[in-house]
Formats: structure tokens, sequence, C-alpha cells
């Protein structure tokens, strides 16, 4: 089609004059309002009447811009093409060739423009935008087809009237970027940011003036801004990732690159939209890895969830990753705290990560997925492989996590499973966990519709034993091949690892199989029994296979005893191990602790006397033996003692095994052996409470005498006894509670002792195990200090319990939020002296502690009786008009309680500072006509003895303490009504009402008015009507409302 000739000589400097006319008019709208941003109109003409229609309707729908777009193509070619064919011109077309490409150009821009004032919430702006980049992509597409193919290599564009129209159209659009107007600049950043990922290329002058443009606008106030502008420039650092700074930049930090900015950006925006339209629009590169990646730990649960729903599948190949970023990414994502954020992840795992492994190409760009490999079993044990199933699929490990999604949404590879004898015949460690987690799953889930798997798929009892003897042997060549080496060998020491990984994995198999057949359970039994006899036995592997023998033995009291006295024959036999390399010394075990039970006669001596001297190096070899023996044999009774629940005293093999083995080890000499002798202690504690009344001492000796790590099990030791037994124990030993608050205060010198106290005494008070009013009053005033003093802003341990514990504890009982409201003032005042004595060179008490009035108002929140769980009425489901008017109205002497306490300290000799925090309290406090009748008047009467006396000076507190007085004086009244309405009622409190209602008024003329030295701000009240006893009665006129609010208001601004 040729181009006009008869335009196309005049267009540089009409076009010129144009655009300079149209960026002047533009730049000067930009300061003005939004109805002055649309240009002054011209005459009307035809052209005008076709673009404006097919933006009419372009708005409506966005199914038919695709036919607009080419109906308004023609119009345009008619204006800056030659036709070339009179026949095939149609009555559209043959009208637009009365115009230029001016012209076109002209009535285009200024339909644009019509758009750009348009609020967000409109939905006719998306489409409209949507439409002009749908527009221009299809006209440069099309008049490319007509210049003919391009030069790849060609450094400069070649000029056509869609690039031309992009570039007025840009001209035009840019000064709106700085309008005053914010949906102006909302709408001019969303249309270039639309503009720019539409199109393919762009001009070098006009990339530079959008870069400029839009790097302005990622500063701009408005969050949809700045989210429409990292949309383009992120489009923009993918063609410049290398490139050089715009030296001509004015932004503040031009001499850094545009990745860089946008990298700060995603970190420190305020914007959740802003962080997330950045996370799926930068480009993927080395350099933006780290940070796209890190927003897996965003605060935001949408930014969170497009990580692994959105740039993990787009990323590719997850192998690229290293391996701790993949077990990073994949544990931070199963345990978040958003459901749709662990959805998503698991989804990821099961879905993308398993298709790279099975080599599975990546959707395609259309967005559909691609199809689903069949199941493929080599897939799923390298996919184990990359995220390190040996230490990650422990019992806190992420794997056990992943697999559990992964069976849950993979039913194809749940029925392609299938484990023969060859299978368990050549373990690994990813292939045993690959049964161990089907196992769990088909028993635990889906309310046994999946056992019937169980029975096709796994062996039979008697089979499991003979593979878990096989690889038990295994383990142990092992580890004495280990041993005997006397360098390390690393890939030993990774045999040694994968072989222990694969027996714990049988034996969790083994702890869930039906031990109905007798010949299987003789076998496990046999196998176990032996097994727990071996000295080099791990310990994780001891555990388990103490577990799975309580599993085997019957539950009831007779198999308890069995299962005692099977264990303790382990114990001796590991024991005999040291006798049998010293046979002549028959009382070896313990010899440093037996020497003090002993006495003066410590047979030691003598049985060495008989043996052979020893060298130096033999005889440390000998003692660190003996040592790892002890621990050995401690830690099987440990496990024993887990799973034991009988009284002790009923049990001969513990007693037995509590004299000769865990009292000798607490007295050992040696510390690792002393320490561990202790937790058998605490357990044998908890079967008996007579032994944990004696041992409390001692238990709390070591606490005080010990390192920080005995110091923690002393504590979960003795916190578990006051669990099991009462918390009697701690009302009859005033000491015990002086260990949990000095545990609490420890914070400056210990805070992994102050965070496992914190959890400690949570757990007490929460599960009401401490009853004694005075005690959990010291606990709970000690936890609200732990929770704002500025020893604890670095332990995050503590204020994360504390932040659960402290709500959650306020509001489930009315009795727990009376104990906070006993405790509040105290709490309150030691902290202000806490402030007040802050003498931090190096900190700001600011930065270390929220203020005072802060801490009030979280005291003030806590106690607030609407917040207070109620359980339902018997037969009320809760719901309803009359739940919600129960809910409405709560009995609330909990703050009548607290106002009483608060006027009580104003009146004491606190600090001025600390009262005035006090005073703005009285404001925070909930009222209710709901509470309890005589607490009211009680408290109603020491308020308004508190106003007769000017108990506070300041403006602030005035208010606060005028404002529970006229609410109090509200409640007080309607009851005096309500009881005069009664036939001869009102005579109990008619007096001692009427004379504390009447405080700093004076009689006159049958009506009483507020005294002037009652005043807020100087100003007099109106007078209000009496009753004729005397009592102020509220009307419900205008007086009332103007008192109330005058008050009200300035509080405000008091």
């Amino acid at each position: 089609m040729p181009p006009r000739a008869s335009t196309r000589s005049t267009r540089s400097s009409a076009g010129a004059a144009t655009r300079s006319s149209t960026r002047a008019s533009t730049t000067s709208r930009a300061s003005s309002a939004v109805n002055a941003d649309v240009p002054d109109e011209t005459p009307d003409n035809a052209l005008r009447t076709q673009v404006a229609g097919v933006f009419r309707e372009a708005q409506r729908t966005t199914a038919t811009h695709r036919k607009l777009a080419v109906t308004l193509r023609k119009i345009q070619e008619a204006c800056c093409y030659e036709p070339t064919s009179i026949k095939k011109s149609s009555s559209a077309a043959a009208t637009a060739a009365d115009f230029d490409e001016d012209d076109f150009n002209t009535e285009f821009v200024r339909c644009v423009v019509r758009v750009m004032p348009i609020k967000k919430s409109e939905g006719v702006g998306e489409k409209t935008i949507r439409f002009i980049g749908l527009f221009l992509r299809h006209a440069i597409d099309k008049d490319n087809e007509a210049v003919g193919e391009l030069d790849p290599d060609a450094s400069t564009m070649p000029e056509t009237p869609g690039t031309r129209l992009t570039g007025h159209l840009m001209e035009t659009i840019l000064p709106l970027l700085t309008a005053k107007d914010k949906f102006v600049r909302y709408r001019s950043t969303q249309l270039i940011s639309h503009i720019i990922n539409s199109l393919d290329a762009i001009d070098d002058d006009l990339f530079q003036k959008l870069r400029s443009g839009l790097l302005k606008r990622i500063r701009d106030k408005e969050a949809m801004v700045r989210a429409q502008a990292v949309l383009g420039l992120g489009r923009l650092a993918g063609n410049q990732g290398d490139a050089e700074p715009d030296s001509d930049d004015s932004d503040d930090d031009g001499s850094s690159g545009l990745l860089e900015r946008l990298l700060e950006v995603l970190q420190n925006d305020a914007s959740a939209d802003v962080r997330r339209s950045l996370l799926v629009n930068l480009p993927i590169l080395p350099s933006t890895l780290p940070f796209l990646l890190e927003r897996a730990r965003d605060q935001d649960a949408a930014t969170r969830r497009a990580v692994y729903s959105r740039l993990l599948p787009a990323l590719g190949d997850f192998r690229h990753l290293s391996l701790s970023m993949r077990e990073k990414l994949l544990r931070w994502g199963l345990r978040d705290r958003d459901e749709n954020v662990r959805k998503a992840a698991g989804r990821l795992f099961r879905e993308r990560w398993i298709e790279d492994c099975a080599g599975t190409p990546p959707p395609a760009e259309t967005g559909q997925p691609a199809e689903v490999s069949p199941p493929n079993l080599d897939a799923l044990l390298e996919l184990l492989e990359r995220i390190d199933v040996v230490n990650s699929g422990g019992e806190n490990g992420v794997a056990l996590e992943a697999m559990r999604g992964f069976w849950e949404g993979r039913p194809d590879y749940r029925e392609a499973m299938f484990f023969d004898d060859n299978f368990f015949e050549t373990l690994s460690a990813e292939s045993v966990f690959v049964v161990r987690t089907f196992n769990d799953f088909c028993r635990n889930e889906g309310n046994g519709k999946f056992e019937s798997l169980i029975e096709e798929k796994l062996p039979e009892v008697t089979k499991v034993a003979f593979y878990l003897e096989r690889y038990i042997k295994v383990l142990i060549d092992a580890i004495k091949r280990a041993e005997e080496q006397e360098a390390e060998d690393e890939e030993e020491e990774e045999d040694t690892a994968e072989q222990e990984f694969i027996v714990e994995q049988l034996l969790h198999i083994a702890l869930s199989l039906d031990y109905s057949d007798e010949v299987g359970r003789r076998k496990m039994f046999s196998l176990l029994r032996q097994t727990l006899s071996i000295p080099e036995l791990p310990e994780e592997v001891t555990k388990l296979t103490v577990a799975a023998l309580r599993d085997i033995c019957a539950p009831d009291a007779a198999g308890e005893k069995e299962f005692c006295s099977i264990v303790l024959e382990s114990v001796a036999d590991v024991h005999d191990t040291i006798v049998d390399d010293v046979p002549d010394n028959d009382d070896e075990s313990f010899h440093s602790a037996r020497s003090e039970v002993s006495g003066d006669t410590t047979p030691t001596r003598s049985g060495k006397s008989k043996t052979p001297e020893l060298s130096e190096e033999e005889a440390a070899q000998k003692a660190i033996k003996e040592i790892m023996i002890n621990m050995q044999c401690l830690h099987i009774v440990q496990c024993m003692l887990s799973n034991v629940s009988g009284d002790l005293q009923q049990n001969d093999h513990l007693v037995a095994m509590l004299n000769n083995l865990v009292v000798p080890a607490v007295r050992s000499h040696e510390a690792p052996v002393r320490e561990r002798g202790l937790v058998c202690l605490g357990l044998c504690s908890l079967l008996d409470r007579s032994l944990a009344e004696e041992n409390l001492t001692l238990f709390m000796h070591f606490f005080s005498k010990g390192h920080t790590e005995l110091q923690i099990t002393a504590l979960h030791i003795l916190t578990d006894i006051l669990n099991v037994h009462g918390a009697q124990l701690l009302s009859s030993n005033p000491a015990l509670l002086k260990v949990y608050v000095k545990a609490l205060r420890s914070g400056a010198k210990h805070p992994e002792v102050q965070a496992a106290a914190t959890v400690a005494v949570s757990k007490l008070l929460l599960g009401r195990v401490v009853s004694d009013h005075q005690v959990s009053a010291e606990l709970l005033k000690t936890l609200v200090i732990a929770y704002f003093e500025p020893a604890s802003s670095g332990n995050q341990s503590v204020r994360q319990a504390l932040n659960y514990f402290l709500p959650v504890f306020c509001y489930s009982r009315t009795e727990n939020q009376d104990l906070m409201r006993c405790v509040a003032l105290d709490a309150l005042h030691t902290l202000y002296n806490v402030r007040e004595g802050f003498d931090d060179d190096d900190a700001d008490i600011d930065d270390e502690m929220v203020s005072l009035s802060t801490i009030a108002a979280c005291l003030a929140d806590w106690t607030d009786p609407r917040k207070c769980y109620s359980p339902p009425a018997a037969g009320a489901d809760g719901f309803g008009a009359e739940a919600t008017a129960e809910k409405k109205h709560v009995n609330a002497d909990v703050h009548l309680d607290f106002a009483h306490d608060i006027i009580e300290r104003l009146g004491g000799n606190a600090p001025r500072e600390e009262k005035r925090i006090i005073a703005a309290l009285l404001g925070k406090l909930y009222v209710s006509p709901a509470s309890s009748e005589d607490k009211t008047r009680e408290v109603y009467a020491v308020i308004s003895e508190a106003v007769e006396n000017q108990l506070v000076s300041d403006t602030t507190s005035r208010n606060a303490l005028y404002k529970i007085h006229v609410s109090l004086g509200k409640i007080v009244n309607s009851l005096e009504s309500a009881a005069a309405a009664e036939p001869g009622g009102g005579g109990k409190y008619r007096r001692s009402v009427s004379r504390a209602s009447s405080v700093g008024v004076t009689p006159s003329e049958d009506r009483t008015v507020i005294q002037h030295e009652v005043k807020i701000k100087e100003e007099e009240m109106e007078d209000e009507d009496v009753s004729d006893t005397g009592t102020v009665v509220h009307r419900g006129g205008s007086n009332e409302q103007s008192l109330v609010s005058e008050m009200l208001s300035d509080e405000e601004e008091g």
C-alpha cells in the first residue's frame, strides 16, 4: 500500500509542532485539577466520531478488542496510506481518507487522555488501556509486514505510522507522570508500563525517557503508582541488565544501576503489591535470584505464595539451586503459617520438582500445563536425594511433610508403588524413606481407607524382621570399621550415616505393624531384645528399639513389668562389657559414685592393685570407654522410663534400677554421667510423688549451680513434676517459686534459660496448674515485666512466646483477667522504674522499650471483659440476637476493680509522670450496665470523691476521670430510677446514692449545678436537672449530649 505523498512531506515539521504544543499543554496541566487534565476541544469531525466509537465499544468488554483493533487499524491505514482500490474501500475508510496521519494521531491521543483521570476502581480504565496496548502492537506488526523483513542486526528501528503514533502518545503521557492527582499518575504509569510490556522493541531515545520517568515513580507516595512503575521497569531491566547507568538521570541515586534500585525496592518497599509485582516481573539472573528467593520469608502471605506458585515454576529445573536453598525453600513453604502458601509449596514439590527429575519439559508459554509423566520410581528416588533425605528425613525434618503431601496429591504414584523382595534387599536411604512414608500415610490418613494398600504392597511382619536383622548387622559392621580406622574417612562416615538412617526407617515401620501374627511377633521380639544388648548401637536406633519393644509387649501392668525386665537385662548385658575387659574387678561400674555411697570401704582400690599396671594412654582410653558404656546404659534406661506410666513402687525392676544405676549416676564425678542420671531421676520422679518431693531440693540445686544446659534440664524436670503431681509442691516449697522468678529474670546473662522458663511458666499458668493466687500473681507479674523490659528486646524466643501467651491467658477466663488486673499497676510501676533507670549510652530507650502509654493500653486491652471468652448458655448456640445482645453488655466488674485500684494509686505517692500514665487508663476502661450493682455504686462513690477533691491536675487526666464519672453516673442514675419505679423500692440505696451523685453540686430552687471549680479547660458546664431527692437525672435532651460530647472532645484535644 503506497504512502500518501501529499501529507508525508510536511509531516516532520507539523508533527514536531504538534508534539511540542501538546507537551507544553500537558506540562501545564500536570499541576492542575482532574477536570483540567482534559485539553480544550477542537471542532468535531467525522474521524473523531469513528475513533471515539471504537474506544466506546472497547471499554464495554475485552471480548471484542481484537476485532476493534482491526477496525481502528483500517481507519489508521486510510489516513496514512493511499488506497490501493477504490472498490474495496469501506464507507469508514472513505471518510477517513479525507484526513492525514497527524489527524488520526491527534484523535487517538485525545481519546487516550480521557482515560487518565479514571479512578482505579473503575473497570473501564483497565479495559481501555488493554485495548490501547493491543492496538499499538497490532499496528506495529502490520507496519512491519508492509515494510518487509527487518535486519535483526540493524541498530535503528524503521519509522512507520505505528512507531510514530507510539512516540507521539508517549510524549503526551510522560508529563502526566508528575501530575498532582494520584489517579492521573496511576493511569499514566499503568499505560506506559502496559505499552512497554506489549511491544517487542522501543526507540532508544524513547527508552531513556521512559526509564527516567518510571524511575521517579518508584518513589511515589501512592503504592498503586509504584506497583505500576515497577511493572514497566522490570521489563526494561531485562533489556538493560548490564547497561551503564544513565548519567543524565536527575534521580538522587542516579549513579546506581536500574537493577540495583529495583532490588532495593523489592527488599524495602512498604507495599506488598509493589514487592509482589517486582517478584514476578524482575528478570531471573544470577545477581537477582537470591533477592527473589528471599521473598519466601516476606511478611505478606500472597507474596510468599507467589514465590512457590509463579517464581519457582518459572525458574526451570530446581536442580540448579543449591542443596541448602532447596531445603530452605521447602521448609519455609511447607511450614508457613498461611494455608495457601503451604498448599502452593506442596504442589510445587509433587507436580513440578518430580517432573524435573522425570525429565518432563516445563509448561508451555501459553500457560497450559505440560502433560504429566507416568509414575517413575527412579525420579522419586532422585527427588529425595536432591533434598538430602538422610539429613532432612528425621522426626523434625521437612522431608516427612513433603512426602505426606506427595502421597496425598499423587494417587497415581500410590497405586504404582510395589515393594518386592528385590526392593528390600537393595535398600538405600531414599528407597527406605519411600516405604516408610508410604506406610505412615496409608495407616494415618483417610480414616483407614488406604490400609488395603499396605496389605497388598508391603511384606508381612516376619519378612520385615529378617530385613531389619540384616541391615542392623550391616550397621554394626560399619560402626566397628569406622572405630578401627585411625584417620577419619568422610566416605566411610557417610556410609555409616546412611546405614543408620535405613535401620531407623525400618524401626519406624516396625512401630506401626500389626503383631497379631504370633510367629512374626516372636521373631521381632527376639531381634529387638538382641539388638538392645549391642553396646555400639546409636542412640536414635536405641530409642526406636525400646519403643518397638514396648509396642510388642502387652499394654497392661504385667506387660509393663515384662518390658522393664527385658530392657534391664539388656542394660546388664551392655554394662558387662566393662567387666569383660577387666575380669578381676567386679565392681567397676560407677566406681566414683559408689565410693561416696560406701563411705570408707572402697572396693575399687583393692581391685586395682590386682590388675597389671596400665600406661597413661591406656588408662585414659579405659576411662573414656567406661563413661561411654555408662552413658549408653543410662540412655537405654531413659528411653525405657519414657515408655512407662505405672507406679514406681509397684515395679520391683524399676526400684532396683533406681537404687543400683540412677542414684549412683547422679552422684558420679563425671559430668556427662551425672547429667544423664539427673534426667533419669526426673523421669522416675514423675512415677512416684514421694520420690519427687524428696528430690525437689536436688533439682533446685542443679539449677542454681549448673551451667546453662543443665539449668534448662532442671527447669524442664521441675515443670514436668508440677504438671504431674500438682502445684501443691510449689506452695509447700517457697524456694521453688524463687527458682522460676530467677530464671525469668536471667535474660541479660542467660537468654536461653529465660526462654525455657517463659515457656514453662506459661504452661503452668495456662493449664491452671498453679492455683495459689499469690504465686500466680508473682509469676504473671514477672512475665509481663519480661515482655516489655529492654533486657528481653533481643530475645525473640521470649517475646514470641509471651506474644501468644498473654492475650490467650487473659481472654480465656474471667479469673485470668482479674489476676492480670491485680498485677497490672505493680508491673507498670516496675517498668516505669526500669525506663527511668535505663542508662545505656549505646542504645535509645525508645528503640529498646515501648512507651509507658502503650504498655498501659495493652494492660487495659488484656483486661477488657468484652474480649474474654464466655461459653454460650445452656441450650444456646451462641448465635442470634440474644447472643449478640449478651455480648454487647457484659459484666465489667474487672474494670470497675481496675478503676478502684487506679484511684487508690493516684492517691498515693507515685511519681507525677507515672500518675499521668495511670490516670489516662481511666478513659480506656469499659463501663457496663451489666456489672454488679453494689460494685458500680461503690466505684462511682470513689470516682465522685476523686472529682470533688481534684485528685488529678493535668488536662488529659481530668478528661479521663470526668469521662468515667459521667459514664458511671448514667448507670447509677438509671439504677436509681429503676429502683424508684418499683413499688416500695429505692429505699436501700436512696440516701447514699443521692449523696454520692451530688458531689460537687449546690442546690438552688430544686436544681443542682456543677460547681465552677470542676472545669474542663476553664469552661463552665451546663446545668443539669435533678430529681426531688437530689439525685442527678440525665435527660435525653441536647444539654446532656452537649455536656458529654464536650467532655469527650476535650479529652481528645488533651
